[in-house]
């Protein structure tokens, strides 16, 4: 039988749910999780590197202490320590860190690209006597005598399985040659520059 009372006592049941500005528990736990990595990943970096990210000073020497760190424990507490830091910086702060990050791949992207682009041109240079005169042509000022003396001497090493002093060296060459051409390249987007001024 139905009691009679039951309803008579009544509440809307939303009478009782609370509001919830804050974010959940698991959406806490992953921004704690993210700025977590975040401070990994700047230990993870050169200290040079780490000097100069845009952050407070607190948050910089806990990262760079936990860089000196080398027992396993102690190191672990200090990363714990560091994400505690972490987490008092306001979004700004992270934000300007995260493309600080962001742009170190970027910048090492392209390195890693030009750096194979010069192993390439090594590599031609070895296997084809026309590249060396395309390379001439390109950069009257390099010494012939010299380098096709390490190009003999390199393909002597491979054949030899010698170290590969030669291969090296022609390789240090190369990078040379490629940034002269970027300071090269700078000083006349400069000289523009001070023409379109001087105007």
């Amino acid at each position: 039988m139905v009691n009679p009372n039951r309803g008579a006592v009544g509440f809307s049941s939303t009478e009782f749910e609370q509001e919830y500005e804050r974010p959940s528990k698991s959406e806490m736990k992953r921004q704690v999780d993210a700025l977590q990595k975040l401070g990994e990943a700047l230990v993870a970096e050169p200290r040079d590197r780490v000097k100069r990210v845009p952050m407070p000073e607190d948050v910089r020497d806990a990262i760079l202490e936990c860089q000196t760190i080398t027992n396993h424990e102690g190191r672990r507490r200090q990363m714990q320590f560091v994400g505690k830091k972490m987490r008092t910086l306001d979004e700004a702060e992270i934000a300007a860190i995260q493309q600080t990050i962001d742009g170190w791949k970027g910048a090492s992207k392209s390195d890693t690209a030009a750096m194979h682009a010069l192993e390439r041109r090594r590599d031609k240079l070895l296997a084809d006597d026309k590249a060396l005169t395309v390379l001439l042509s390109e950069n009257p000022e390099l010494d012939v005598q010299h380098l096709r003396t390490l190009i003999r001497n390199a393909r002597k090493e491979q054949a030899e399985n010698k170290p590969p002093k030669a291969y090296r060296e022609i390789f240090q060459i190369l990078k040379q040659v490629e940034a002269k051409k970027k300071k090269d390249a700078t000083a006349e987007v400069d000289d523009a520059d001070t023409e379109e001024d001087d105007e």
